[in-house]
């Protein structure tokens, strides 16, 4: 199926079925074509597209990833200062943040904003002047949090001191990390740094991060992948909506909170700010997500993504099958609800690691299980149920963990495949907060976005390439 004069057949039967997936009949007579050539008519993504449908060691490869991810069993082990998690950042000074690699000069406003905090936050500077000149000098490393197996929402700023959630994959003992949820308004991660969010961010290093050491650690470990389930079934899709799962967790940490020593009005403060918090367990989410997608990572010539990352610039994803490789375009912007007074005008693009949650087929992919955040994010209960549907046309598979009461507990779908996202033309959904394009200003709405075709283009050239050379090697 890999001769030169099977190739364009191959483009022809890739394009039929996104033709025959788009027809619609009506008393046996065509009513309705929506129809695009695959790739969106890149014909050398097409002929890529054309060497690995059903190519066998696509095939094989992606049943590992998958096996892979369906197994792993992310658990809260500790909570640790991230220099202590990640040795690199006691070596040092690194600051982390959101999506894929990006220089300074090109960061959007809140994750300049969010990194000077950092800055300030850390003592590396005494003012925003000082900390702007020391991040601009290259004084201070900027690296993706992905690179270190973190993960932040929006910003995703990760600096030495901040304190991080520490969670383990049973099946092979990988960690992964992310930091603490600020909660909403004036907050970090949408690039503010006022005196407000640096008092904020050293309250929780020294107040939150113990209570909450010392509440993992008394109970051992904390299994998330049950939890997040739950959590599905009472109206979370634990991206955009925690509630359920926040509550579900603050019930298993505070009876470990009321066995340890610490004073009560700490003890009153700590859970005042969780139950105030609904965002508190996205964090958590986040990082197991990104546990089980490290469990899927580094397949060779598998086609499923391991990554979706944004950082208000490009979207980056990255592909099982090529590795650390990031394969980037600009980021789509995001049609949703604004708040009083903003408009898209004002809005930053898409920002953020929490994709990783649709990566893992969560988030948008589960939206049906969450009718409620069609308030948060626009559209109507059916939009969510038919996103988590469409979702099933461009996945290897299906993840019975995590199951939706509104699909008659279908399972989510889960996997993501270039080709098929490339041979169809439908792009991963994703629902998002949307960052005011100024520093500091915080959110100021919420909605749809997807993640942009050509990153997915260039990852099949990528895969089909190495397959080649890998092909040819063996001759």
């Amino acid at each position: 199926m890999n001769t030169l004069f099977s190739q364009p057949l191959n483009v022809i039967n890739a394009g039929l079925a996104g033709f025959a997936d788009n027809i619609r009949h009506a008393g046996g007579e065509v009513t309705h074509l929506n129809w695009q050539p695959p790739a969106q008519g890149d014909i050398t993504a097409g002929l890529a597209l054309a060497r690995l449908l059903n190519h066998p060691l696509v095939e094989a490869a992606n049943k590992q990833a998958m096996d892979q991810y369906l197994a792993a069993q992310p658990v809260l082990v500790d909570v640790l200062p991230a220099r202590e998690a990640i040795p690199a950042m006691a070596e040092h000074k690194l600051i982390l943040h959101a999506g894929p690699p990006i220089s300074w000069d090109d960061m959007c406003g809140p994750v300049r904003g969010a990194i000077i905090g950092a800055i300030l936050f850390e003592g590396w500077a005494s003012d925003h002047a000082a900390a702007e000149q020391m991040a601009r000098s290259g004084g201070v490393a900027l690296e993706p949090c992905h690179h270190y197996g973190a993960v932040g929402p929006m910003a995703g700023i990760i600096s030495p001191s901040m304190p991080l959630w520490v969670i383990q994959n049973k099946t092979n003992d990988q960690r992964t990390f992310s930091n603490f949820n600020e909660g909403l308004g004036k907050v970090l991660r949408f690039g503010a740094n006022n005196d407000e969010v640096l008092q904020r961010l050293h309250w929780m290093r020294n107040e939150l991060a113990p209570a909450m050491q010392a509440a993992v650690r008394q109970l051992g470990e904390v299994e998330l992948k049950p939890l997040m389930a739950q959590a599905l079934h009472m109206g979370d899709e634990v991206h955009n909506r925690n509630a359920a799962a926040t509550g579900l967790l603050i019930k298993r940490l505070l009876p470990a909170l009321l066995q340890t020593s610490m004073p009560l009005s700490t003890l009153q403060t700590v859970v005042n700010f969780i139950v105030g918090n609904d965002h508190f367990f996205l964090n958590l989410s986040m990082a197991a997500s990104k546990a089980m997608m490290d469990a899927a990572a580094n397949v060779p010539f598998s086609s499923m993504v391991s990554v979706m990352a944004r950082n208000g610039v490009n979207f980056g994803i990255r592909v099982s099958g090529t590795g650390d490789q990031w394969f980037q375009a600009p980021a789509n912007p995001v049609e949703g609800l604004f708040f009083p007074g903003y408009g898209v005008a004002d809005a930053a693009a898409d920002l953020g690691d929490s994709a990783i949650t649709e990566t893992a087929g969560l988030g948008g992919f589960a939206m049906a299980s969450s009718p409620a955040i069609v308030k948060f994010v626009g559209g109507t209960p059916a939009d969510a149920t038919a996103n988590s549907l469409r979702m099933q046309s461009i996945t290897i598979g299906s993840n019975p963990a995590f199951t939706l009461p509104a699909l008659n507990f279908a399972p989510t779908a889960a996997g993501i495949d270039i080709r098929k996202v490339v041979d169809r033309n439908i792009l991963p959904i994703i629902n998002t907060g949307i960052a005011h394009k100024e520093p500091g200003v915080g959110q100021i709405g919420a909605g749809i976005t997807t993640a942009p075709m050509p990153g997915f283009t260039e990852a099949i050239k990528a895969l089909a390439e190495r397959i080649q050379q890998y092909e040819e090697g063996q001759q």
